[in-house]
């Protein structure tokens, strides 16, 4: 029997039987910029309702879902254009075409679970690493559909995010990670998650190693709720972390030392 028929189709990051699964945030995470919040600064309502929205679900005021909804139905760019203006300004994060290819030699899935949306992270991703490499990344997050009595997304307005799940979040991170953390003593990975804001809060906890960007909002969260985690500035900084673990050299309870 191959390692691949050992697990259920639904856990596809087990298909390898790897030892370690990376799991991370795409926006501001993957990318040095988040993307949403660039359309939403620059073709919606701009970033003073932005961060008031960030800050009311950060502090418990209301659900991400519903302030992610309203930032996103702000914008009515055709979709086309907003995809042609995200590639023309977003940028991929300096570590992770390393971190990437080390991991793909490793046998350590990464797996990219997102707030946003399927089809920005796939244009991004084809942008960043090449059409091949992209397609090789297991990525959970939401859709884009045609806004009712719209006919195309390419028309003004005529776009609409469709969210993964019925959660207040909209995709529910730690629901996608929860099977792996569950699995028997013998074949549970050790999990990593990457993040940066208030959509991961769903995730933080349910990892061995959280890593949290510096100077954003998962390390408030983290510190209110005592999630333990380690910062961190881009993916050179993680990799040298994940090597050392992989190694032996270093426990993942040991690099978890908080705000640096």
């Amino acid at each position: 029997m191959g390692s691949s028929e050992l697990f259920p189709p639904s856990l596809p990051a087990m298909a390898t039987n790897p030892k370690f699964i990376f799991f991370t945030d795409f926006d501001g995470t993957i990318t040095q910029q988040d993307s949403n919040d660039f359309m939403t600064d620059t073709l919606g309502f701009g970033p003073e309702l932005r961060k008031r929205g960030n800050e009311d679900v950060l502090f418990g005021r209301r659900d991400f879902r519903d302030s992610f909804q309203e930032m996103l139905d702000s914008i009515t760019t055709p979709f086309d254009k907003c995809i042609q203006t995200l590639l023309q300004n977003i940028t991929l994060d300096a570590g992770f075409k390393e971190f990437f290819h080390w991991a793909k030699e490793n046998n350590m899935p990464i797996v990219i679970l997102s707030g946003g949306m399927e089809p920005v992270i796939r244009a991004l991703l084809a942008h960043f690493l090449g059409e091949e490499e992209a397609h090789s990344l297991q990525i959970v997050s939401n859709q884009v559909v045609v806004r009712e009595g719209k006919k195309s997304l390419t028309e003004e307005g005529g776009w609409m995010i469709t969210f993964h799940d019925d959660s207040g979040f909209g995709h529910d991170k730690s629901l996608e990670i929860r099977p792996y953390a569950n699995l028997p003593a013998g074949q549970r990975p050790v999990l990593f998650y990457a993040g940066d804001g208030v959509s991961d809060l769903s995730a933080a906890k349910e990892t061995d190693l959280l890593f949290a960007k510096a100077g954003k909002d998962l390390i408030t969260y983290c510190e209110k709720e005592n999630v333990p985690f380690t910062t961190f500035h881009d993916f050179t900084e993680i990799l040298a972390v994940v090597k050392d673990i992989v190694a032996g050299k270093l426990t993942v309870k040991e690099a978890a030392v908080g705000r640096k």
